[in-house]
């Protein structure tokens, strides 16, 4: 289908889901939406009262956020209406992917993609407990000799220095650098391939594998990552950097590929359980971090912003999409140039239920990019979360990014290759659907 028959679809597919409800809803489709949506605001309560309380009350905030859309749910069988309700999501769904499918096209292209000629001495590190033993499952280290690939499996008994590693593998004539692990342990070899310019390979053996999603990489089969070995192309990329205290070389410091935390999932992060039950200490501990006000207060400046005391900061080596709120999704490019920046102030129910419903907009979320980001406090060191691992920084912490600095090898065929939607935006669907439709016209006339 072309783009203006796509485009013309999204705008039947989203009238007809307005037309189901009032047609078979009658005046009754307004009720029907407003109990929706005040079931949403229950749900969003719920959730926030979960987060910032613990014993009898948290367990009726988790009451209600199950009870609230069985709620809604059981108002619209009743009323005969649930059916209606349903084809209404349903073309309403349609209406939202026929228009980012007919915006896809007119975006800028994803991450341009240089051919390279095959690596001929690569360096691998394997770090075995990665993704609960991955490199083994998986036969990573065996399958990567076979492709003539240098190997070093980690020893998990004692510490051993991959940044060090590495260095010594480019010493001794590694025309590539690659990891299979975490994204802190990318992040380290990282810094060196870039210091060196030479290739930087991804193995998703992690147990999140952001960066690997990011890139594109196929995260259920990390073999296939090896694939880069024989049928590669490059990426360049960006890194970012943390300074501690006075201002820095942009491509010094401390690495991170995804994201620096501060405020309240730093604080978690820094709890020595967090690594054993992350879930757990993050129910735990966000009562008292959200709800009682600590001796540290954050300041952001981000560029020409200035954000004052935000409970929680996140500031990513690239932006995350705009629909995500939380930066926990995906970076729609990795070589935008930019830092993403969020900053999250929510101080009661109300605010967290406008952040839930309106995602950015919320006043508790505040998103900007930037090329540099300098986080304060009024105390001497805060703890930060960089690419989920734990630390303490003297303030003020600086945030840079150096851009291109990274040569990414890739396989050629990846099955998360990003796209690049845009977010809905219904102005441009119907300009899309009408112009196009107008410049066919006046063709057929000519």
């Amino acid at each position: 289908m072309s783009r203006r028959g796509t485009a013309r679809l999204a705008l039947a597919a989203g009238a007809a889901a307005l037309l189901v409800l009032v047609v078979f809803g009658g005046l009754g489709s307004l009720v029907l939406m407003g109990v929706g949506w005040a079931g949403l605001a229950l749900t969003a309560a719920g959730m926030w009262w979960m987060l910032t309380h613990t014993g009898w009350i948290r367990v009726l905030a988790a009451l209600l956020v199950v009870a609230a859309p069985l709620g809604v749910l059981l108002v619209y069988a009743a009323a005969g209406l649930l059916w209606v309700v349903l084809v209404s999501l349903g073309l309403w769904a349609l209406a939202v992917s026929a228009g980012r499918a007919a915006l896809v096209e007119g975006t800028p292209p994803s991450m341009t993609e240089r051919p390279v000629s095959r690596a001929k001495r690569p360096f691998l590190i394997m770090n075995p407990l990665s993704g609960g033993g991955k490199v083994e499952r998986f036969h990573l280290a065996e399958r990567a000799r076979a492709l003539g690939a240098e190997v070093v499996v980690l020893d998990p008994t004692q510490r051993q220095d991959v940044t060090e590693l590495a260095s010594r593998a480019v010493q001794g004539g590694a025309d590539l650098l690659g990891v299979a692990g975490g994204d802190g342990t990318q992040a380290s070899v990282a810094r060196v391939a870039a210091e060196h310019d030479i290739p930087f390979m991804v193995i998703s053996a992690g147990t999140r594998n952001h960066f690997a999603k990011d890139l594109g990489l196929d995260r259920q089969d990390p073999s296939r990552c090896l694939e880069a070995l024989t049928d590669g192309v490059e990426l360049r990329i960006d890194l970012g950097y943390l300074h501690a205290g006075e201002p820095g070389d942009p491509s010094t410091g401390r690495v991170f590929i995804n994201n620096a935390s501060f405020g309240v999932y730093a604080e978690v992060v820094q709890s020595p359980a967090y690594r054993d039950d992350k879930a757990r200490t993050v129910l735990e501990m966000l009562p008292d971090l959200l709800t009682q006000p600590s001796g540290t207060r954050l300041s952001v400046r981000a560029g020409s912003l200035t954000m004052d005391g935000p409970q929680a900061a996140l500031v990513s080596n690239n932006p995350y999409a705009r629909g995500d709120s939380a930066g926990m999704g995906r970076r729609e490019r990795l070589d935008s140039g930019e830092l993403g920046v969020l900053c999250v102030n929510v101080g009661n129910a109300a605010e967290a239920t406008e952040l839930l419903l309106r995602g950015r907009q919320g006043r508790g979320l505040t998103a900007a990019t930037t090329r540099e980001v300098v986080v304060d406090a009024n105390a001497p060191v805060i703890p930060v979360g960089v690419d989920g691992e734990a630390l303490v920084l003297p303030t003020p912490v600086r945030c840079c990014l150096a851009a291109g600095a990274l040569r990414v090898r890739v396989p050629r065929h990846r099955p998360g290759v990003p796209h690049g939607a845009p977010p809905m935006d219904w102005r441009r669907v119907r300009r899309l659907a009408l112009t196009m439709g107008r410049v066919a016209a006046g063709r057929g006339a000519a």
